[in-house]
């Protein structure tokens, strides 16, 4: 038998692990011990991993723990990345402080932590101060509030409207806010209202130019960010640091990637670019108005642009781009880029918000308007997508040809950036409770740029989960629904009602969409007498904070929620999936990978579809079972899951909960939780 040699990296981290566990009441996990010591002899050799833990392990103890060891040596910072702010706030705010309250009379010196998001999550000082223009108007938006808090009806003092009083709320919060970050408001705020308060990357005037860059969160977050241990981000930050050579994150060699099934389609996402003719237009706009400049050229490029997609159908562009609409890329380009270059100010002239907002939106174009012509030497993708109507037959919406037309791109395949920008240069850990399709890691490895000629060396581990999830929860799908249709069938929402009145409330309801959300949340509002809350209402983290506290109450919400949200307890005994969440079929990434795939001799849709609604749906139904002591129901109102020969492959998928179809079982399940909790 061949002797494993242990590290004192692992022995450290062991014997830190079980300090914490002890300290914090804990109970000792196997799973949890063998991940650490995986994690730490991953740091230690500077060799790349995947782990596979399932829920209830504790992964972010895990590996917290050899990062907090690793932090002792007095190295560069390590990174930890997420695919989403609510773990963010949940390790910021609740692992890591507990875990460093445990164990900091064992270590040799403090530890520092730091958490960097990207600019549009803080209050911008100078934009609250009226250093940018508001492309609003009207009343409610910050600068038509006036010293006196806006127009009011006759007797009645402050602003009128819900966003009126929004804003109000958030200059009063900026007056005593010591990080600005929009998750520490409480009770947030729409999204449109933050926007008022807010700026993105390309907006943002810099350090060297903005008058208040001494006292900007953004960059406050940075400097602390730059002096500590531990920084805590987002898998978007991570990606922009990597390939787009923007120092958003200090100096690494460590990084941690937890929702690791998350990272290729966030990285994608991060490095995907959109132009239409509104964008061209709005930037010229934009130029006039606050540089002074000729637009002519502009105008007629986007005007181009328009006749040219007009002819375009809705979809891939397999064939790549035809040649009327080539031709007016380059006319739009050479337009942006000579007002990229007229537009820049001159010396000596004071920060100037509207001409950095002209600024931002004119190179946006230009990016775009070069990325396209270049797409297929770059192996990039590029579609056209429109607005439209709901497809009745798929339950997806279909475009209408005579709607805008938005040309689009992103990358094929992120697998060789990821191993440039990211695993030459660093030793990466990745995490997930759904990292493996069966027992191979294969597919994960291969999307993420970690198989094929040149490809760094990795190790794969799954560690197991600590749950009896047969007598924990009941998988019921609800197979005499009809199959998904246009948005959600009044025939599901009667279900979720009747699923819902059983549990009395305390229901995370996960949806494909914003809109099925919402449409949902209005409807069964006018029918039930639980609280139900809505994304998009409130900050996530408000939302999730809320429906964590009070038992009864419902949250609906979409992709954002199916991941990273850990309610362990009764507020979270009935979980309820709206459809199997598919790519969409007219998706031009998921079409132009099951194209590849099939081409290479392979199953197009169980490799791409199948796999990618596998993996979320294992994601969604492990918000259910997050410790020992929960039970509780996952409902899928998706007939396909029982119907479909593929139903078995996506169920084999799923935490391994007791199966039915049987919804009177289902009831009885719900309202005996209800009445126990």
């Amino acid at each position: 038998m061949t002797e494993v040699r242990v590290s004192a990296a692992e022995e450290t981290a062991v014997r830190l692990l079980d300090v914490a566990v002890a300290a914090m009441g804990g109970q000792q996990r196997d799973g949890q011990h063998e991940m650490a010591r995986h994690v730490a002899r991953s740091i230690d050799e500077g060799r790349h991993l995947l782990v596979q833990a399932g829920t209830g392990t504790g992964k972010s103890l895990a590996y917290l723990v050899p990062l907090i060891a690793h932090a002792q040596n007095g190295g560069r910072p390590a990174v930890v990345a997420t695919a989403t702010l609510a773990l963010q706030a949940q390790i910021v705010g609740r692992d890591l402080p507990r875990l460093l309250a445990a164990i900091t009379p064992e270590l040799d010196h403090p530890v520092d932590v730091a958490l960097i998001k990207g600019r549009s999550n803080y209050l911008c000082k100078h934009k609250l101060s009226g250093g940018f223009p508001s492309d609003e108007g009207g009343e409610g938006t910050l600068f038509a509030l006036g010293e006196d808090t806006g127009v009011a009806h006759p007797g009645v003092s402050g602003p009128t409207t819900q966003l009126g009083r929004e804003i109000k709320r958030l200059r009063e919060w900026a007056e005593e806010t010591e990080t600005g970050d929009r998750d520490d408001l409480l009770p947030g705020v729409t999204d449109r209202a933050w926007r008022q308060v807010s700026v993105t990357a390309l907006e943002c005037l810099g350090a060297q130019r903005c008058p208040l860059a001494a006292e900007c969160f953004s960059e406050l977050a940075r400097q602390r960010g730059a002096e500590a241990d531990i920084v805590v981000t987002n898998h978007a930050m991570l990606a922009i640091n990597a390939f787009e050579g923007l120092n958003v994150l200090p100096e690494h060699d460590v990084v941690v990637v937890d929702e690791a099934h998350e990272l290729q389609d966030r990285v994608t996402g991060a490095v995907s670019g959109q132009l239409s003719t509104a964008m061209a237009t709005a930037a010229a706009s934009s130029l006039r108005r606050h540089c002074g400049l000729s637009v002519e050229a502009l105008q007629s490029a986007a005007a181009q642009l328009e006749l040219a997609l007009a002819d375009v159908p809705t979809g891939l562009l397999a064939r790549g781009l035809t040649e009327e609409l080539a031709q007016a890329l380059v006319l739009l380009r050479d337009a942006s880029r000579a007002a990229v270059s007229d537009s820049k100010p001159g010396d000596g002239q004071s920060a100037d918000g509207g001409r950095q907002v002209a600024r931002s939106r004119i190179s946006a174009v230009l990016e775009c308007c070069e990325r396209m012509l270049d797409a297929e030497a770059q192996g990039e993708v590029v579609w056209v997508s429109r607005t439209g109507t709901f497809d009745p037959a798929s339950g997806y919406s279909g475009p209408a040809e005579d709607a805008p037309a938005t040309l689009c791109i992103a990358p094929l395949n992120v697998g060789g950036k990821l191993r440039d920008g990211l695993f030459a240069d660093h030793t990466v850990v990745l995490t997930s409770a759904t990292l493996a399709i069966g027992a191979a890691f294969e597919p994960t490895a291969g999307g993420l740029g970690l198989l094929g000629s040149g490809a760094p060396t990795w190790t794969g581990v799954d560690v197991g989960s600590p749950f009896d999830y047969p007598r924990q929860g009941i998988l019921y799908v609800a197979r005499h629904l009809p199959k998904p249709g246009r948005g959600v069938s009044s025939e599901a929402i009667d279900e979720l009602e009747t699923l819902i009145r059983a549990s009395s409330g305390g229901a995370l309801c996960l949806f494909s969409s914003r809109r099925a959300a919402e449409d949902a949340a209005d409807e069964l509002r006018g029918r039930l007498d639980v609280p139900i809350l809505c994304q998009g209402e409130s900050s996530m983290s408000a939302l999730v904070r809320q429906f964590a506290d009070e038992p009864n109450t419902c949250l609906f919400g979409t992709m954002s929620l199916w991941q990273g949200v850990d309610v362990p307890g009764p507020s979270c005994r009935l979980v309820v999936i709206d459809r199997i969440p598919f790519p969409r079929p007219d998706d031009p990434l998921a079409t132009a990978r099951s194209r590849a795939v099939a081409q290479a001799g392979g199953n197009g849709f169980m490799s791409v579809s199948a796999s990618h609604a596998a993996v979320r749906l294992a994601q969604g139904a492990g918000r259910l079972i997050r410790s020992t002591e929960d039970r509780g129901v996952v409902a899928v109102l998706d007939s396909r899951l029982a119907t479909e020969r593929y139903g078995a492959f996506l169920r084999s998928a799923l935490p391994p909960l007791w199966g039915t179809t049987d919804r009177g079982v289902v009831l009885k399940a719900l309202e005996r939780l209800a009445a126990a909790g």
